[in-house]
């Protein structure tokens, strides 16, 4: 199993920082859930005044300027330019299945069915990535890992409470979402495959910009009208930048480098986060009330990442017992007794 320490200096993150390079990754897994799933409030505000397919373009714009801006002027060109057939593939890959295609049925889906069914087919995301997974780079999970996510699962269906007639209508919209899901899964399963050796930030960058440019010829298609951009007002602007520069410039960053890194199935496992982090913003800048449900839900996602992340926390739980007695940390392997 792929460890969460797999990697000792990420290019996103400067080398200066005290934070232990193992825990990095877990850091960073914490920090892309926050923002993908506080990223929800701003979308809903831009929607009111923005065509779905048109809104998701426009958030890609923002984050492919702000990323490319960065890469450009915080790296050599040999480490921004693809230099090598897997660098292209692996940025037309990212830009069509992780932007263009995820995001195009996931902002059609979600203006056609209800946010509780929306929230519960994206959440198949980490269910559909073990199977790709298997098809393309032959991994195969074990049976705790495997419970893990159904667990998370569990409590995904805890937090967002689902009602039978939730599902009873949107039918279309449920589907547009569910391909979203599979876009996200497979994309992220080949974009581990293909093995780029191109920068992960300067990757997403450029994916970022494709996407947007396939977004926006969605958008077109869809008969959505480009001068409803000339008609928003302040917060809509504002919901744009907010999503595009954190919720998407940061985010999908972290993302690639992570299923880089650690792979995709355990990075997809932040699907089961967005609704829980979703509640939480909706309560703190709408004023949504957060339910006991919401709460239990969250605790039981908790359980599953225990359970899928298991060997790796036992291996933790070991280093800080051999510490404490006066042994190596950095020993290896760690006997612990049961």
């Amino acid at each position: 199993m792929v460890q969460l320490s797999s990697s000792p200096t990420l290019p996103s993150i400067p080398a200066r920082l005290s934070l232990p390079a193992r825990y990095r990754d877990a850091a960073l897994f914490g920090l892309l859930a926050v923002l993908f799933g506080g990223s929800f409030v701003g979308i809903k505000a831009g929607l009111r005044e923005l065509p779905p397919v048109l809104f998701a373009a426009l958030r890609f714009d923002v984050g492919a300027v702000a990323l490319l801006a960065y890469v450009v002027f915080s790296r050599p060109r040999t480490r921004w330019r693809p230099q090598t057939r897997a660098d292209v593939l692996g940025v037309g890959v990212a830009a069509t299945f992780l932007v263009a295609a995820n995001n195009a049925f996931l902002f059609a889906g979600q203006a056609l069915t209800t946010p509780a069914a929306a929230s519960v087919m994206y959440g198949l995301n980490p269910v559909l990535a073990p199977v790709f997974a298997w098809f393309v780079l032959g991994q195969r999970l074990s049976r705790v890992n495997a419970a893990g996510i159904a667990v998370a699962l569990g409590g995904v269906l805890l937090v967002v409470q689902p009602s039978p007639s939730a599902f009873g209508g949107g039918a279309v919209g449920q589907a547009l979402v569910m391909i979203a899901a599979v876009s996200v899964a497979a994309g992220s399963v080949l974009l581990r495959r293909l093995d780029a050796s191109m920068d992960d930030v300067a990757l997403t960058a450029w994916a970022m910009a494709g996407g947007a440019v396939l977004l926006h010829g969605a958008s077109l298609a869809a008969g959505e009208s480009p001068a409803r951009v000339a008609d928003v007002g302040a917060t809509t602007v504002a919901s744009v930048l907010a999503v595009g520069l954190p919720a998407t410039a940061v985010a999908y960053a972290i993302y690639v480098g992570l299923v880089t890194r650690v792979g995709p199935v355990r990075t997809n496992l932040v699907s089961y986060a967005f609704p829980a982090f979703a509640a939480v913003s909706g309560w703190l800048v709408l004023g949504a009330p957060v339910s006991a449900g919401t709460v239990f839900g969250f605790v039981v996602v908790v359980a599953g990442f225990v359970l899928v992340e298991h060997e790796t926390l036992r291996t933790e739980l070991c280093r800080v017992r051999r510490r404490r007695e006066g042994c190596d940390p950095t020993a290896s392997p760690f006997p612990c007794d049961d």
